[in-house]
């Protein structure tokens, strides 16, 4: 066994420029400690111990993607990972899920890129032998349990994944066109990630088992372990279950080659939009090579965040885009940087793009500004740092050193990686721009509104593969051998189950301040909250309180629109503002060293709006921008629906925050500036900190920056609870839609319930887990949908209970019918032992995963403050959650779901669905338009 020990060192001490009047600060990079070493099979495993939670992150990579495909076989090693999720053959079919669900796991989840497929999750640090059975088992013995059925089954689901991912995703194929432009249809890339429907139709039996036998081997495996580990025992449980697993063939090399672009190449693609869009993308460096973290801080700059360039130019001073977004996709085998710009109405995208290529090519000639390059550092730094704070997948610590360890090699990457952004400056970016962002070395794609063309092909013959005899992989005796694995591993002694308790005190104007200390890395989080939510609007002009909020971080009597932009990036922050039915916030999260300037920025925009008219007349075009939009949203259209169905035009609670569009049409700056005046007060708000400061230095803040904050208001009040209505259909047409987007919807409690904790209990088996009724079998038993789940959406007033799918067009009546037939079935068949025992473990185990972050920590907290919880809710929680009898599981789906009660929502292609939905006789039929509002006759 191979060994070798590192320390990821604090070898930078990094500056970052300071905002006017405050003193530069210096940040040490944070020390990752970890091990290496390689099993015989050629397993390489990295392990980290942080002991800041008790959770553990796994991770492991396999060195496989899209690059390794070949023509006619796209979108193969996506759909493998699908197959990983089946049961393997100790395991059981489809209980992958529901043993990582039962003890309590979050963020389970498998990831196909183009370079890698991850798979990955966050166990309770007593429950890691649980990993290493469930990751082995399917890494060493899934191949004997692949079988036709399976196969066909996921080949339905991803499909799926395709039509709601990307089909009917608005622009979902005028993206896809760009990745067909940049690249030949022979190259890796080409297809992207999910392939097309012909490919992933094609897929056979005999396929799959080939592909596994080729990549998913040990030696094509990276483990990483990161979290309360002891390391002595994690190497001997990854022995013990992974050391046995025979090494798989040669991995062959990859070998493909990206030509170079050398003529610009434009294409147009319609869809069923309604506002053009101009997609623009350059090929760049690899990952990690010479120019990519160029390429990357260029693209920030040039349209990165509210101070970019783009955004200045085409969405604030000209406001003939909507958005305007660039990013470098960093990759093996070439890099690509892509702006993507979304037209305004009435802007052509040949428009749009002569004004993108004016900002574009004179920064190509000229280059960036220096304050420009340290605020682009600066976000790239905090956003590393930040990562560092979750332990899994979706670049925690573990996928962090599966990153940079199949990319460069060094797991240990990282202050090496800090360091070549940090060394980056105007020179190098001007010289990438002028090498790469061409005219002649550019695709530009154009998205109009027009017929949306899909490629779909017939399911394969109901015998297919029916032929196919399966040989077994192993010999008699080495399966007897293995026989042990058969039986799951108990878990060690539990964890005590530390959850934070906020420290909360109040300043003399009333202010609540809350605060949950963590010191282990310099990053924070704050929000100001006031219970000054769209349940406060008046029913007759809804949206003020979401415009308000809006433009709280668009100008203030100290700074402009710009200013702050500029300020939050270059100490790397990240300034947000939200309005929601309860309550408006600002929150701002950074690295601890830029504590004070944060805090300034915060308060300043909370405290000091200054409603200036020409923000406010900016603001409501993009505000009536945003409202035609959502129309070509299926998931919006329904939610609203839903909302408006449910709680009438009399109910604050019947109107999206963002209000309709004759109302933002009228909405005056005077009620915007009175909304303010009457709804955000100290006496009716909170302060929310989280992460590397102190108590005292809390206290010292929250007075420094909200102290003389005097004013006062009125407290707003939910609206009343709706009466439960009788059941009928609502169909929004969506002429050629590829998937039909299913809500029941019905009245549900608001977060005050008593019920709260028995009813979250039999929700989560019903559609609130992977392994949930709904999802089981919508998805899993009959390959309808990509997913489906149901939930309560918990508000201080009665919120709206909730069941969704996004299914296939031609399955939307039986879709339907299975989906009521399980809202039947919670009332009829109650939760059973094992289901009550999944849900109870689940919801409790997985609390410490909620506060891995300083945000996620923010956010649990301010649920405090805005549904008046005692402050040791959380510490109480668990023991509500295990009281739950059978017998209470049982009376409370008797008593809150009545689907009866319960409006369906289909937003689809009418003409396609409404004859079968008719033949369901659900109740009576009523056609709504995508604004939400019944259809004249």
């Amino acid at each position: 066994m191979l060994s070798k020990r590192f320390v990821i060192s604090s070898l930078l001490t990094i500056f970052i420029l300071p905002v006017a009047a405050f003193s530069q600060s210096a940040l040490r990079v944070p020390e990752i400690k970890y091990e290496t070493y390689k099993l015989p099979n050629g397993l390489q495993v990295i392990l980290h111990r942080d002991t800041r939670l008790p959770l553990i992150g796994v991770d492991l990579w396999y060195h496989v993607g899209p690059r390794n495909e070949r023509a006619g076989l796209t979108g193969f090693a996506h759909l493998f990972e699908h197959m990983m999720f089946e049961g393997s053959q100790h395991v059981g079919e489809k209980a992958h899920f529901k043993y990582l669900e039962s003890i309590g796991a979050t963020g389970i989840n498998g990831t196909t890129s183009f370079d890698r497929t991850n798979y990955f999750e966050t166990v309770p640090s007593n429950q890691l032998e649980m990993a290493m059975w469930l990751e082995s088992d399917r890494m060493g013995f899934l191949l004997d349990t692949l079988d036709r059925a399976k196969l066909t089954n996921q080949r339905d689901v991803v499909r799926n994944e395709r039509r709601q991912g990307l089909e009917n995703r608005p622009y979902g194929l005028v993206d896809e066109a760009v990745w067909h432009e940049l690249f030949p249809a022979d190259h890796p890339y080409y297809a992207r990630v999910i392939g097309s429907h012909a490919d992933v139709e094609a897929a056979r039996l005999e396929d799959v088992r080939q592909f596994f036998k080729q990549y998913y081997a040990p030696n094509n495996a990276t483990l990483s372990i990161a979290g309360n580990i002891d390391i002595a025992q994690t190497k001997a449980l990854i022995d013990k279950y992974f050391g046995p697993i025979p090494q798989g063939p040669p991995v062959p090399r990859v070998d493909a080659k990206t030509p170079s672009i050398t003529a610009e190449e434009k294409v147009t693609v319609t869809d069923t939009v309604q506002l053009p869009k101009v997609d623009i993308a350059w090929l760049t460096p690899p990952a990690f090579q010479p120019g990519d973290a160029d390429a990357d801080l260029a693209s920030f700059i040039l349209g990165g965040s509210d101070s970019s360039r783009l955004y200045r130019k085409l969405v604030y001073q000209d406001q003939i885009a909507q958005s305007a977004d660039c990013y470098n996709f960093s990759l093996a085998l070439t890099s690509a940087m892509f702006c993507e710009l979304m037209a305004r109405p009435g802007v052509t995208p040949e428009q749009l793009q002569k004004a993108a290529d004016g900002v574009i090519d004179e920064f190509a000639q000229n280059g960036p500004t220096s304050e420009e390059v340290a605020r682009a550092r600066a976000k790239h730094l905090t956003d590393t740092i930040s990562g560092l704070q979750r332990l899994g997948g979706f670049g925690g610590v573990a996928d962090m050193l599966n990153y940079y360890n199949q990319y460069t090699g060094d797991p240990g990457y990282l202050p090496k990686d800090i360091a070549r952004y940090q060394a980056v400056d105007s020179a190098s970016i001007k010289r990438a721009a002028q090498s790469y962002l061409g005219h002649n070395q550019r695709v530009i794609v154009y998205g109009v509104p027009g017929k949306k063309v899909v490629d779909d092909v017939p399911r394969s013959p109901a015998d297919t593969d029916a032929n196919v005899k399966v040989e077994p992989e192993y010999s008699a005796d080495f399966l007897k051998s293995q026989a042990w694995r058969a039986t799951p591993p108990s878990a060690g002694p539990a964890p005590a189950l530390n959850l934070p308790q906020p420290l909360e005190f109040t300043l003399p104007n009333g202010l609540k301040v809350y605060l949950v200390e963590s010191h282990e890395l310099p990053v924070i989080s704050a929000a100001l909250l006031a219970l000054g939510g769209s349940e406060a609007d008046s029913p007759r002009k809804p949206g003020v309180a979401g415009y308000t909020a809006a433009l709280l971080t668009q100008g203030t009597t100290h700074r402009s629109s710009e200013q702050i932009a500029n300020d939050t990036d270059l100490i790397g922050a990240t300034l947000r503002q939200d309005a929601s039915q309860d309550n408006a916030q600002v929150s701002i999260d950074s690295l601890s060293n830029v504590t004070e300037q944060a805090l300034d920025l915060l308060s300043d925009v909370s405290l000091h709006p200054a409603f200036d008219a020409d923000e406010v007349e900016r603001l409501r075009k993009a505000r009536l921008t945003k409202l035609i939009q959502d129309q070509d949203q299926p998931r919006e259209i329904g939610m609203n629906v839903a909302s408006r169905a449910l709680y009438g035009a009399g109910s604050p609670y019947g109107y999206p925050v963002i209000g309709t569009e004759a109302s933002v049409k009228s909405i005056s700056r005077e009620e915007l500036f009175s909304f303010w005046q009457q709804h955000y007060f100290p006496g009716d708000s909170a302060l929310v900190l989280s992460g590397d400061v102190t108590a005292d230095a809390a206290r010292r803040l929250a007075g420094k920056y909200f102290g003389a904050w005097n004013s006062t208001g009125t407290a707003s009040r939910p609206p009343a609870a709706p009466t439960p209505p009788a059941r009928k259909v609502i169909i929004v047409d969506r002429p050629g839609a590829p998937q039909t987007a299913i809500f029941a919807a019905g009245p549900g409690v608001p977060r005050s319930t008593p019920d709260y904790a028995p009813l979250e209990v039999v929700n989560t088996i019903l559609g609130g887990l992977f392994s949930s009724r709904i999802n089981m079998n919508l998805r899993e038993e009959h390959g309808y949908t990509y997913g489906a789940r149901s939930f309560f959406e918990y508000q201080r007033g009665s919120g709206p209970f909730l069941a969704y799918s996004s299914v296939r067009t031609d399955v939307t009546a039986p879709a339907v019918q299975e989906l009521f037939k399980e809202l039947e079935r919670i009332r009829t068949s109650p939760l059973t032992d094992a289901e009550l025992k999944r849900s109870k473990e689940y919801i409790v185990l997985a609390l410490p995963g909620r506060f891995e972050t300083a945000d996620g920590t923010t956010h649990e907290v301010s649920s405090i403050f805005t549904y008046d919880l005692p402050l040791d809710h959380l510490h109480a929680y668990p023991a509500k959650v295990n009281a739950v009898t059978p017998e209470q599981a049982a009376a409370i789906a008797n008593k809150y779901f009545h689907p009866e009660n319960m409006f369906l929502i289909a937003v689809g292609d009418k003409a396609k669905i409404q004859p079968g939905i008719e033949n369901l006789h659900l109740g009576p039929i009523e056609e709504w338009t995508t604004s939400a509002e019944p259809v004249k006759k």
